[in-house]
């Protein structure tokens, strides 16, 4: 009995060990998250709120942050449906299919992913800028993309490309093309298969994609200051308004601002939580 005892004890320990490191990775992560992401959000809140409704009220009234604020809502608007298009195009031709070249053309869509946002940026200034490759041709004919809206919407485009291809394509090659080959037998049209049979199966991978490309443009910086110039009441977005706001020692429109896109950056969340569960997905198994 005593011999019993004493493995009983021995089998105990190692399960003990694991536990406690289990429980120092979840404070190790929980700590480095608060340190990192949410003292600062708070922070950010209590510094919007730190001159009450008056303050909100006049941030809110100021037309610059206005301007910035419709100019973020446009660009959006035309951005994340063209990268719809765009996105469910690639996917469909890639998707499930062998062809010489296929690797490097998923790698080009992947492209926007790992060049810097500034880089981008200063890639269409080269192209479209009046110094740029097209510059004299677009002068000549009186269209103008650097420092105005379509140079942000290109930039846009660019930096979120990638997010509506990337999140179709595993859905579509777990899919499989059964149903769509099922369908085709049936007489369905090219059209009618893809409304009735893909679209349905890939639909929360699409609706996903769309928040993250929705957050990405409302939120991007980097290259639509290389090509906007950063003019306040003509080419400055919520973004750019936010630093211009903070180097010119308006805190409290700065703190406003972004609190605002922190609301944003908040619904874009519960959004995506809502799809998971509604998909049936875990987080972790996304």
């Amino acid at each position: 009995m005593a011999n019993s005892a004493l493995d009983q004890s021995a089998a105990a320990r190692p399960s003990s060990a694991p536990l406690g490191g289990k429980w120092l990775l979840i404070a190790f992560v929980v700590g480095y998250l608060a340190l990192i992401l949410l003292v600062p959000a708070l922070n950010v809140f209590v510094q919007a709120m730190q001159g009450g409704l008056p303050g909100l009220v006049a941030t809110f009234s100021d037309r610059a942050f206005l301007h910035a604020v419709e100019l973020t809502l446009i660009a959006t608007v035309i951005t994340v449906p063209l990268n719809t298009v765009f996105g469910l195009c690639a996917a469909i031709a890639v998707a499930n299919k062998t062809f010489p070249g296929r690797s490097l053309l998923i790698s080009i869509i992947d492209l926007p992913f790992s060049i810097s946002p500034v880089v981008a940026g200063l890639m269409l200034v080269l192209l479209f800028g009046k110094q740029g490759w097209f510059g004299p041709l677009l002068e000549a004919s009186g269209v103008q993309i650097i420092f105005a809206l379509p140079g942000i919407v290109m930039a846009t485009i660019f930096v979120t490309m990638p997010f509506i291809a990337r999140e179709v394509l595993p859905a579509l090659e777990e899919n499989g093309t059964e149903q769509e080959e099922a369908a085709a037998t049936l007489g369905a049209t090219p059209w009618q298969t893809f409304w009735r049979v893909t679209l349905p199966s890939i639909r929360w991978s699409l609706l996903y994609g769309l928040i993250l490309c929705n957050a990405r443009a409302m939120g991007e910086f980097g290259a639509v200051a290389v090509v906007s110039g950063n003019i306040s009441g003509k080419t400055q977005t919520l973004p750019l308004f936010i630093e211009e706001a903070h180097v010119q020692y308006n805190t409290q429109g700065a703190y406003t601002a972004a609190l605002l896109l922190a609301c944003l950056a908040v619904v874009t969340l519960v959004l995506k939580v809502c799809l998971e569960r509604s998909a049936g997905l875990r987080p972790d198994h996304h």
